[in-house]
């Protein structure tokens, strides 16, 4: 997380604005609760340890934008991001225990993005040492001999004799490899003038060796420590290579990252990773409805028993527990938990009052509108539109809208929304594919280069009606 250029409550608002139309509510809450963090890092050290993230409950039908909100403030944040699916601890085999998964992957996750960012700044260092490799490959070096004297003199030979031959074994080593370093000179020069990215060349790969399965964990071991013991032995396993004959440039793409690895510290990336983890993390619990007791009745057994089973395991990991993981230990005191749920059967105070309690923050997002539609569809710098039109313009194809076309289409959007099922902005990937399902089979067969397509509100009435006079859907339906 970068402290110095961390944006203000209103920035972020204002950046989550240029992707998610409307739920401004929504966004001031996840807004502050980022900004929070900043402003507890920046605290007295004896303050950081007591402040606790508010965690935010995000009440709303499918596709209102919830998920969107949480992965594009991570993405404002640059910090490691999970989503994760409540109903998925309620299957069979699961009735909770492997809640603490939900750290584990984001430990992975930030292990992968401190490497991939370590990587990249040693990524002239390692290019500098693929392009040696490539040129041993082409060019083998000679060395140059050194310190080596001449041979005892033969008898028979004479004063001059002998000289003669002391030059020619002192001169002729060193002549060989002066010639060997200025054709690798030049050669180095072609190679960086991309002259050569055709020549193939013979190479060392590793080769991943087979990966090592327990079938069956002993009692009492947990998943990190099954994961760890599986790392211990794939490790004792050799590590082979393999000889490959690919071109110069397959070959700067197979050696790069290998070489990158070897100039960085795991042991620094392991901790650093670590610390992002628990002062950056957000982890996003999508369906917490699902776990939620119907009418918050317990009853004797059946499906709510493994609901509140799944919310009591949930319980440590929200309000803050240390979670073993291959990397290191992982405290969850600091990382911001984000749940979302439609609640249609459910609602909030059906969940357990201990776990209601964690995530103080709540938040309604409301239904999109016909008029939500059409500013999805023309402002968000990701809308769909402009998305179709970058596909197209691959094929040197210019599509444009009407005005009166987006009204159109959203109009009809929230129709089905309204008489089939609510599915939100979702609806909209339904009707602009149906729409423009034909042209885009049609280019570049029919459609050559240079056209341009546009879409005008009878094109659309034209290709949609049956959409909007057909009341079964179900062929529609996401």
């Amino acid at each position: 997380m970068l402290q110095d250029t961390f944006l203000t409550p209103a920035q972020i608002v204002a950046e989550l604005d240029k992707y998610i139309v409307g739920q401004h509510e929504a966004k001031r809450h996840v807004a502050i609760a980022l900004r929070n963090r900043w402003r507890r890092l920046h605290a007295p050290a004896d303050m950081q340890a007591e402040i606790v993230p508010n965690n935010i409950l995000m009440i709303g039908a499918t596709g209102v934008g919830k998920t969107e909100i949480a992965r594009r403030l991570a993405h404002l944040a640059d910090a490691p991001f999970v989503k994760v699916e409540a109903s998925k601890f309620t299957e069979v085999g699961y009735v909770g225990r492997d809640v603490e998964s939900m750290v584990r992957d984001l430990a992975e996750q930030s292990v992968n993005r401190v490497r991939q960012r370590r990587q990249e700044a040693v990524r002239l260092q390692a290019a500098e040492a693929v392009e040696e490799l490539i040129l041993d490959a082409l060019i083998p070096p000679v060395k140059q001999p050194a310190g080596k004297k001449s041979k005892a003199k033969p008898l028979g030979f004479g004063p001059d004799d002998s000289a003669d031959d002391d030059t020619a074994a002192e001169e002729m080593p060193a002549a060989d490899h002066e010639l060997n370093e200025r054709t690798r000179a030049r050669f180095r020069e072609k190679i960086r003038n991309g002259e050569l990215e055709d020549r193939r060349i013979e190479i060392n790969v590793a080769q991943p060796g087979p990966s090592v399965g327990i079938m069956g964990a002993p009692p009492g071991m947990d998943e990190a420590a099954l994961s760890g013991l599986q790392d211990m032995l794939g490790s004792m396993v050799p590590k082979r290579s393999r000889k490959r004959k690919v071109t110069i440039a397959e070959a700067r793409k197979l050696l790069l990252d290998d070489e990158a690895a070897k100039l960085i510290d795991m042991d620094e990336v392991k901790d650093e990773a670590i610390r992002q983890a628990e002062n950056a993390g957000i982890i996003f619990i999508d369906e917490i409805d699902k776990v939620a007791s119907s009418g918050g009745k317990s009853g004797g057994g059946g499906p709510d028993v493994s609901r509140q089973g799944v919310q009591r395991d949930l319980l440590p990991i929200v309000e803050g527990s240390a979670v073993n993981t291959k990397y290191g230990i992982v405290n969850t005191d600091h990382i911001l938990f984000i749940a979302a749920g439609a609640f249609h059967v459910s609602k909030p105070s059906d969940l357990i009052p201990e776990l209601q309690g964690r995530f103080p923050i709540r938040v309604e997002l409301q239904p999109l509108t016909q008029a939500d539609f059409v500013r999805i569809l023309r402002h968000p710098k990701n809308a769909l539109t402009k998305q179709y039109e970058a596909l197209l313009l691959a094929e040197d194809v210019t599509l444009t809208f009407a005005d009166e076309a987006l009204d159109r289409l959203a109009a009809i959007a929230a129709e089905v929304n309204a008489t089939v099922e609510n599915i939100g902005a979702r609806r909209l990937h339904t009707v602009m594919s149906r729409l423009l399902n034909e042209i885009l089979f049609d280019v570049p067969d029919k459609i050559a280069a240079h056209a341009q397509v546009h879409i005008t509100p009878e094109l659309v009435d034209e290709r949609l009606a049956d959409m909007v006079k057909n009341r079964d859907l179900s062929q529609y339906i996401l």
